[in-house]
């Protein structure tokens, strides 16, 4: 199992990170560089595991290490450096804000490869950029949380107003729209990707409004925790990891987790580690989704009527065999102004610098 304690050399992340002996020409050092803990249960979580897949795959062949809770700025370059100069063939950094960090660090170490999550920049031929078509995954659960809702009220709790966020406000509200005309959206956003306290604030401040199901693009499972107080009253899902500990209460009833999105990163990891070690690596830019197994609807519990889970499955096998992209016109932006006419989809260059909501949205993106 992926989950199963590993190796003594691979279990000391720290320490195998920073100052470990020289290892033998024939294994090659992955690291990982995490924003949050890895028992987040989330985002850190979900790359961990990706992770220790990398180690399950190759075993002996394979040196993994890492650093976890490493802040987005100049503590990151801090320790991609560190990473470079220990010996790390190839460096995972898992957070949008370690982009330019991750190219300065590239610069001064072209023989070491760096992957950078999230981000856009490949300013050296060492740097690959590795993404997951999240917004997938939010128009699945938006079309859940329309038809779920009883008080018209859906929430969306953001990190950081990046195109990678809007992106999915705008999937998981125009998929509950179209499955719900009553339904209205609130957005808070809480200015962090890890920070338990503020996501329980975010959705606790949702509840008081009314809004009776929410949806986080933060990494804690602190929103669900939150919901699970209101005792079935409201929903939310799982973000970034399946979350399950929140699908079922302790008396057997279902839990406030409805479903969830998954990052599933392993394929990924392992495609790259391995191209590295079989002498076929080349810089790329990775946008995948659902058809390609990176983005996975977790298990829908019982609170979800069975026609409802059957639409969004039928939505599932859709986007997975390419036959609908959700962010398939018409959809106008906000100001009411045209975007996508009937039957056009959005490309991918307008996704990634998304910088608007679109229509039926209430309130300004921050700047």
């Amino acid at each position: 199992m992926i989950r199963r304690t590993l190796l003594a050399t691979a279990a000391a992340g720290l320490t195998l990170a920073f100052g470990a002996p020289a290892m033998a020409q024939d294994t090659t050092k992955a690291c990982f560089v995490y924003v949050g803990p890895i028992g987040d249960g989330g985002w850190t979580y979900q790359h961990h595991q990706g992770a220790l897949a990398v180690k399950e795959e190759y075993g002996d062949k394979v040196e993994i290490a890492w650093q976890e809770s490493v802040p987005e700025g100049a503590d990151a370059e801090r320790v991609i450096t560190q990473m470079a100069l220990s010996g790390c063939n190839i460096i995972f950094t898992t957070s949008f804000g370690y982009m330019d960090p991750t190219n300065n660090v590239a610069a001064k170490f072209p023989d070491v490869k760096f992957e950078h999550s999230t981000g856009y920049k490949r300013e050296h031929p060492n740097v690959s950029t590795y993404n997951a078509r999240f917004y997938e995954g939010r128009a699945v659960v938006g079309h859940i949380a329309g038809k779920m809702t009883e008080t018209n009220k859906i929430g969306y709790i953001g990190s950081f107003p990046i195109p990678e966020v809007i992106m999915g406000i705008n999937s998981y509200y125009h998929h509950a729209k179209l499955a719900n005309p009553d339904v209205e959206l609130v957005v808070t956003w809480a200015y962090t990707w890890f920070d338990p306290a503020k996501e329980a604030d975010a959705a606790r401040a949702m509840l008081d409004q009314g809004v009776d199901v929410i949806t986080a693009h933060t990494d804690s499972t602190a929103p669900l925790a939150e919901i699970a107080k209101e005792g079935g009253s409201a929903w939310g899902f799982g973000q970034a990891s399946d979350m399950a500990a929140f699908t079922t209460n302790d008396d057997g009833t279902p839990g406030p987790r409805i479903a969830s999105i998954i990052d599933e990163w392993s394929p990924y990891y392992i495609k790259r580690v391995g191209a590295l070690m079989d002498g076929t690596y080349e810089q790329i830019d990775s946008w995948a989704g659902m058809p390609e197994g990176e983005v996975v609807i977790g298990t829908m519990n019982d609170a979800i009527p069975d026609d409802v889970k059957a639409e969004a499955q039928a939505m599932i096998d859709a986007i997975s065999a390419g036959e609908y992209h959700p962010f398939t016109g018409p959809i106008n932006k906000q100001d009411g102004s045209a975007w996508l006419a009937e039957g056009e989809t959005a490309d991918d260059g307008t996704l990634l610098g998304m910088d608007f909501y679109i229509e039926g949205i209430t309130g300004d993106i921050p700047n």
